[in-house]
C-alpha cells in the first residue's frame, strides 16, 4: 500500500507524533485486528480483514508512547524545509548557509542571482563530467537537454509488429518535465553528486539558467542568452513546454486530497495503465518474442556537432600527465572522501594503497576493486592510460 504525498499534507505528517504516523501509514488499525476500511495497492481496493489486506498484514499492535524530543528551532526547520513546489513556494529569495540569509560587507541580505554565462562555466566544472558537453549525456549519466515533445508519443514495439518502433521518448528536461521547480530543487538538493547541497542558492540559479537555454526554454517569449540573470523573479515566469503532459491532476493546493482522490480514481480503473486484466504467470502464449534494446547513452537530438573549428589553444605546461584525464573520469570520487575511495592529496591513504606493490595497484585500477567499477567506468581508457593516471594520483599524493 502506498499514501501519495501531497505538497500541503506535508507539513501536517511533519507535525505529527511517530505513533500518529505509524498510524497513518499503517492504513488502518484496531485492536481486534479486524476493520472494513479499504486500503489502495496498485490501484485496486480491498478490504482489510483480520489484519490483512489481500496478501499483505497491516500494523495491528497497540502503539505506546514515544518521547518526541524537543522541537526543531526556526533556523534548524529553515535549514532543512528547502522543498521546492509547481507554483514557486521554497523558491529562495536570498542566499542562505545553515538556514540563514547571508549578508553583504554593508549588513544587507545578499540576493541569490546567477547569469546563463557563469551557470556555464559551472556547468563545465561540476557536471560535465557525467552529464557530457552542453548536457548531451554521459557513460551511464542522462542527457540533460535535447529531445522534444513530439518524441513522447514513441513506443517501442514488439519486432514482429508490420512497422516497429526502435526509437524511444526522449524524456529530456525541455520535452518532458512538467514544472521548473523540479529542476532546482533537484540541484540544489543532490547535485553535484561527489559533494551535493555544496551549491549556493545563486549557483543554482545560474545552472538552472544554463539549462534552460540548452534545452531552449524561453521566458516572456524570448530565448535566453549568456547575460540573462535568474532569480526567483525569473524564475516564476518560467513555463515548461510539458506542463499539460500529465495526468491525472496531483497538484490541488486549494484541496490537498483531492489530488490523491485523482490518483485513486485513475489507478483503479485498470484499462487505464494495463488490459484490463492480471497475470502474474504464462502471461504471454506461444512463442516468446525477443525484443530489441537501444542504448540510449549520449543520443542527442538534434544530433551534437562534431565540428572542431574553435581556434587551437596551447596546452599548459603545467598540466600533469595524467591530470587532465583524472580530472574528466576520476575525480569524482577520489576527490571527495565521502565516497570512500583514496583522494588524492592524502599521503597516508596513499601510502596504504600503494604498500601493497604499484603492481597491485595498477591491477586494482584496470580490473576493479571493491565498489570502483574496472577503470572508474570509463572503459574508453586503455591500460597504458589508466596506469598514467594512477602515476598521477600517487604523485600528487606525496
Amino acid at each position: 500500500m502506498y499514501i501519495l504525498e501531497n505538497t500541503m499534507l506535508k507539513k501536517t505528517i511533519i507535525g505529527l507524533g511517530l505513533s500518529s504516523t505509524m498510524m497513518l501509514f499503517s492504513g488502518c488499525m484496531s485492536d481486534a485486528g479486524t476493520t472494513t476500511k479499504n486500503a489502495v495497492d496498485g490501484g485496486a481496493k480491498y478490504e482489510v480483514k483480520e489484519g490483512k489486506y489481500s496478501s499483505y498484514y497491516v500494523n495491528t499492535q497497540n502503539v505506546g508512547k514515544y518521547n518526541k524530543g524537543r522541537s526543531a528551532t526556526p533556523t534548524e526547520i529553515s535549514a532543512w524545509d528547502i522543498d521546492v513546489m509547481p507554483d514557486g513556494t521554497g523558491l529562495p529569495m536570498y542566499d542562505t548557509k545553515h538556514g540563514k540569509v547571508l549578508l553583504d560587507q554593508n549588513g544587507e541580505k545578499i540576493i541569490a542571482q546567477g547569469s546563463v554565462e557563469y551557470g556555464n562555466e559551472l556547468y563545465d566544472a561540476q557536471c560535465a563530467m557525467c552529464h557530457g558537453d552542453f548536457g548531451s549525456g554521459g557513460a551511464g549519466y542522462p542527457s540533460l537537454s535535447g529531445g522534444d515533445i513530439e518524441s513522447l508519443t514513441y513506443q517501442l514495439q514488439n519486432p514482429a509488429d508490420a512497422e516497429p518502433n526502435e526509437e524511444p521518448p526522449s524524456r529530456r528536461i525541455g520535452s518532458y518535465w512538467p514544472y521548473a521547480s523540479t529542476l532546482f530543487w533537484y540541484i540544489q538538493d543532490s547535485m553535484p553528486f561527489p559533494h551535493p547541497k555544496s551549491l549556493s542558492n545563486s549557483e543554482v540559479y545560474a545552472i538552472s539558467a544554463y539549462l534552460f537555454m540548452e534545452n531552449g526554454i524561453e521566458i516572456d517569449g524570448e530565448e535566453l542568452d549568456e547575460e540573462f540573470i535568474m532569480n526567483r523573479e525569473e524564475f516564476l515566469k518560467v513555463k515548461m513546454p510539458n506542463a499539460d503532459g500529465f495526468y491525472p491532476n496531483v497538484d490541488t493546493p486549494e484541496d490537498p486530497a483531492q489530488g490523491v482522490r485523482n490518483i485513486t480514481e485513475y489507478l483503479s480503473e485498470q484499462k487505464n495503465y494495463g488490459a484490463g486484466t492480471r497475470c502474474m504467470s504464462d502471461c504471454i502464449k506461444g512463442e516468446v518474442p525477443i525484443l530489441r534494446i537501444k542504448n540510449e547513452l549520449n543520443d542527442f537530438n538534434p544530433v551534437a556537432s562534431t565540428v572542431r573549428d574553435l581556434p587551437i589553444v596551447e596546452k599548459n605546461t603545467d598540466v600533469q600527465p595524467g591530470q587532465e584525464a583524472y580530472n574528466n573520469s576520476c575525480s569524482a570520487c577520489h576527490g571527495n572522501a565521502a565516497i570512500g575511495a583514496p583522494v588524492v592529496g592524502d599521503k597516508d591513504a596513499w601510502e596504504e594503497v600503494t604498500s601493497k606493490g604499484l603492481d597491485k595497484v595498477y591491477h586494482n585500477g584496470i580490473n576493479g576493486i571493491n565498489g570502483m567499477p574496472p577503470k572508474g567506468g570509463n572503459m574508453d581508457l586503455s591500460d597504458s592510460e589508466m596506469k598514467v593516471i594512477i602515476d598521477y594520483m600517487i604523485n600528487s599524493s606525496k
